[in-house]
């Protein structure tokens, strides 16, 4: 869908969307790694933090086992580092990550910036076997890196100039997906 007005925010998920939406994601990740052996999940700030670690439950129940979750801050490792405005968060990861498959996960694929960014964040932290996509929403047509998610949880086609917003219980006070402008 394509959105061409600017009006008041068009809700694209809601808290169920969402829920339902991870749970999905959760089963494609144990489907195609063949468990969560071996599988670390790093949430990129501030959003990707929290998808991050709401995934990892998932999968940790269904696999009945416990999943490591770091916390990626890439606000060094941006290309436009100069005018970033906020402070720079302090990454954490639970594990060494070579040798492990790391599932890197993001609220918003848009224009790929921010995971070129978090890829080059990640080789402080070892040399992982192998690293996957996860993001909750692909924005469709912007890319300026060729830099493709493993797993979408939904896709919007947009204007450069919309605002897509996720919106997530820990952060905001509600889940929900909304586009703007």
């Amino acid at each position: 869908m394509t959105f061409t007005t600017a009006h008041a925010p068009v809700q694209l998920a809601n808290a169920a969307d969402i829920e339902r939406t991870l749970q999905r994601l959760a089963h494609q990740v144990l489907e195609v790694n063949r468990g969560a052996e071996n599988l670390v999940v790093v949430g990129i700030v501030t959003r990707g933090k929290f998808l991050a670690q709401r995934i990892a439950k998932l999968i940790s129940d269904m696999a009945q086992t416990s999943v490591p979750v770091g916390v990626l801050d890439i606000t060094l490792y941006r290309d436009d580092a100069a005018t970033a405005v906020r402070p720079a968060a302090q990454s954490q990861m639970p594990v060494d990550l070579t040798g492990k498959t790391v599932l890197l996960v993001d609220d918003v694929l848009f224009r790929a910036r921010t995971i070129r960014a978090a890829l080059d964040a990640l080789s402080d932290y070892g040399r992982p076997q192998g690293v996957q996509l996860l993001v909750l929403l692909e924005r469709e047509g912007h890319r300026e890196l060729p830099i493709r998610p493993d797993y979408v949880g939904m896709s919007a086609k947009s204007l450069p100039e919309q605002r897509v917003r996720v919106r997530l219980q820990e952060v905001d006070g509600l889940d929900a997906v909304q586009i703007e402008g």
